[in-house]
């Protein structure tokens, strides 16, 4: 599941992983950057506010590093055990963030990709578009709620949020180059709308690609 920070990517996969679930499908929830012990710490450092000197090439090379953890310990794994993986990002984030948003270009991430990956790829790809001001201020009242209702607890996305509207802009752009790339792979499902209303989108995607019959909404 890919797209902008407040998108409503989180709550789309709680929602398909149950649907899946009815189904008899054994399925694994986990998210990038993170999904393992390393990776979540990886995470706290790429998205804490106090490592905004972070160079891209490093932030770049620190998402695959917690990628590749995460292959290696969670998603592989579950695959040679014919588990269902929903995760929520995965390298197309990279490549839209350091490729688009930071400027890298597509190459240096896909080139990592290949080498640190074995260029392992999703059988299905949800890119959920949405308005990119709408997304962040989202995302930003999100995280404001969710300090405010624990002082103590630090959020983790206002590194990426507190970029600019041309930043996302771009991040935006990257995403959808990707899916007039590859088609086959990735479906554009339009956002805008409310959650229920997104996930009968998502999930008339997902029931085609695994025949599945319609007895769950």
């Amino acid at each position: 599941m890919e797209g902008l920070d407040g998108c409503g990517k989180s709550t789309q996969l709680e929602k398909l992983a149950k649907v899946l679930r009815a189904h008899d499908f054994s399925v694994v929830v986990t998210r990038e950057p993170g999904g393992t012990a390393v990776g979540e710490k990886i995470r706290d450092v790429l998205l804490d506010t106090g490592t905004s000197g972070l160079s891209p090439l490093a932030e770049l090379a620190l998402m695959f590093a917690s990628r590749a953890q995460h292959i290696a310990e969670v998603i592989q794994p579950a695959l040679a055990e014919c588990r269902v993986v929903l995760c929520d990002r995965f390298t197309d984030s990279t490549e839209a963030y350091q490729g688009g948003g930071r400027k890298l270009g597509s190459g240096p991430v896909l080139e990592l990709h290949r080498i640190l990956c074995g260029d392992l790829k999703p059988d299905l790809t949800i890119l959920m578009e949405s308005d990119v001001a709408a997304s962040v201020e989202r995302a930003r009242r999100r995280n404001n709620t969710r300090a405010g209702r624990n002082g103590h607890w630090k959020t983790d996305e206002n590194r990426f949020e507190q970029e600019s509207r041309a930043f996302f802009a771009r991040v935006r752009r990257a995403y959808l180059a990707i899916a007039a790339r590859e088609p086959q792979r990735v479906v554009v499902v339009n956002a805008r709308g409310t959650a229920r209303e997104t996930h009968a989108r998502i999930l008339e995607i997902v029931r085609q690609r695994l025949k599945l019959a319609a007895k769950t909404a």
